[in-house]
């Protein structure tokens, strides 16, 4: 054989013979590597991110996949001569030398770089910022709130997602249609809450929450002031009777609802799931049911999905609540961000915030136009301004078509029908002989002092009947007038 010959290193076939399809086959093995360190990061890591599924199951094989088409695509150009020399490597040439170790170190710190890389990426997809801003930018809104929850420090996808392969792929289907949706500038505004497709509370929730346990009693005072020219303070003492499902004793006050004991399902007939007319309570071990139904509701159950009640039904927006103005209002009084003693400052604050408009810059500078115009002569006027712009800020989107109005929030009953979704009165058995109470607000809560000064210390241990300001208060629909802004 000539010399010639023997100092050329035997390689595969000849169409492989160029450097588009030793590139793919370089990307291929990066990919196989970055999939074989991501899963065993995956084995190892004290908890598992959902977000690693999209590194293992789709970039590295798209990685992997566009490899094997450089591979082909250099066939082919190589076939069809496209390619107008063919590889060799002599090792007898000084130049193929050079060659052969440059691509060996560049091979070598593809590698290495897609070890950080792929790593780094695992790192960042489980952070909360790549929820709330890099990928999901629709998602301001909810991302603002969140981090004024209490869930400030759990990662989203721990509730969102959560673990197991089944709801991870059903989230990166519907992942998709997001993704389109932010591609195309299509997505809904304001983003709808995931009624219909979230995960069961037990299966997240309950991961850290546990309703079973007895909590027992819970004694919170409510601040509110009157929308007058003294701002008057009024709040409402409560001993919220919690209760538990059954562990440590038995099931009582509000997480009744979500016993072992008692199993509550419900239908509802819109999507918010805020007209509840159905109710059936099933006591597990004796297996006898119940079942209530509005009075003006007569088709067939058998047309709706029947829902088991969970967390979610009155904690709403554990995550991602978005204060009303009046809320907002109270709290900053409370909190001394707002002088109580500046005349109707409650008013007028909540006034400036409700006013509609079209983005927040226009919002940032016409909040601060309505305040110093109600105030010309008030040193601390730029104070009141910055408050109210950053309650503003924190709680309303126009851009996204989002505020407080947007989401229903089911704790309680003021601005949101809340419990009175199934306590009204109106849901009755068949015989009539059993109702859902709506008359006996102490099954949930003892109204332990109400007013102010000197009326919040005169304690009553069975509790007052509540009273509207000044007079008593029979009428059970607080939605009517309560709507979040100044009342009606």
């Amino acid at each position: 054989m000539p010399p010639e010959e023997r100092s050329i290193l035997p390689l595969p076939p000849r169409l492989l013979y160029n450097w588009v399809s030793l590139l793919g086959a370089v990307l291929a093995v990066g990919s196989v590597f970055a999939f074989l360190l991501l899963f065993t990061v995956g084995l190892f890591v004290p908890r598992s991110n959902p977000y690693l599924g999209i590194l293992l199951f789709i970039v590295a094989p798209g990685c992997f996949f566009a490899g094997l088409f450089l591979i082909l695509a250099g066939v082919w150009a190589q076939r069809y001569k496209i390619v107008s020399e063919r590889l060799q490597i002599d090792l007898t040439r000084a130049r193929d030398q050079k060659i052969l170790v440059g691509f060996a170190l560049g091979a070598l710190m593809f590698l290495l770089a897609t070890v950080f890389g792929s790593y780094q990426t695992y790192q960042y997809t489980e952070s909360v910022q790549f929820c709330g801003t890099s990928c999901h930018v629709p998602m301001t809104p909810e991302y603002t709130a969140y981090l004024r929850s209490p869930h400030a420090r759990v990662a989203c996808v721990e509730c969102h997602v959560g673990a197991g392969i089944g709801w991870y792929v059903q989230s990166k289907i519907n992942g998709l249609h997001q993704l389109f949706g932010v591609a195309t500038d299509t997505f809904p505004r304001p983003i709808a809450t995931p009624v219909k497709n979230l995960r069961p509370a037990r299966e997240t929730c309950e991961r850290c929450h546990w309703p079973e346990r007895l909590i027992g009693n819970i004694d919170r005072t409510f601040y509110h002031y009157l929308s007058d020219q003294t701002n008057t303070p009024f709040a409402v003492r409560l001993l919220l009777k919690v209760g538990g499902g059954g562990v440590n004793g038995p099931p009582s006050g509000i997480h009744w609802h979500v016993s072992r004991g008692e199993k509550v399902e419900y239908i509802a007939t819109d999507d918010q799931r805020q007209v509840i007319p159905w109710v059936r309570v099933t006591n597990v071990a004796t297996g006898e049911t119940t079942v209530y139904r509005d009075q003006n509701f007569h088709d067939d159950p058998a047309k709706y999905t029947i829902r088991t009640m969970d967390c979610m039904d009155c904690h709403t927006r554990p995550s991602h609540r978005f204060l009303s103005p009046n809320e907002a209002v109270d709290d900053a009084i409370t909190a001394g961000q707002l002088d109580r003693s500046v005349p109707s400052v409650k008013a007028n604050v909540v006034t400036a915030l409700v006013a509609p408009y079209q983005t927040t810059d226009e919002a940032m500078q016409k909040i601060a136009a309505s305040l110093r115009a109600a105030y010309p002569g008030l040193p601390t006027v730029d104070g009141v301004v910055a408050v109210a712009q950053q309650i503003y800020r924190d709680n309303f989107f126009p851009e996204m078509k989002t505020d407080w109005r947007t989401h229903p929030d089911n704790i309680g009953h003021k601005i949101w029908p809340g419990c009175f979704r199934c306590h009204d009165g109106d849901h009755k058995t068949d015989d009539g002989k059993k109702t859902i109470p709506a008359d006996n607000c102490n099954i949930c809560h003892i109204i332990l002092a109400q007013g102010s000064g000197d009326q919040l210390k005169q304690l009553k241990a069975d509790g007052y009947d509540f009273f509207h300001i000044d007079s008593t208060y029979l009428d059970f629909s607080c939605t009517t007038c309560h709507t979040g802004a100044l009342q009606k």
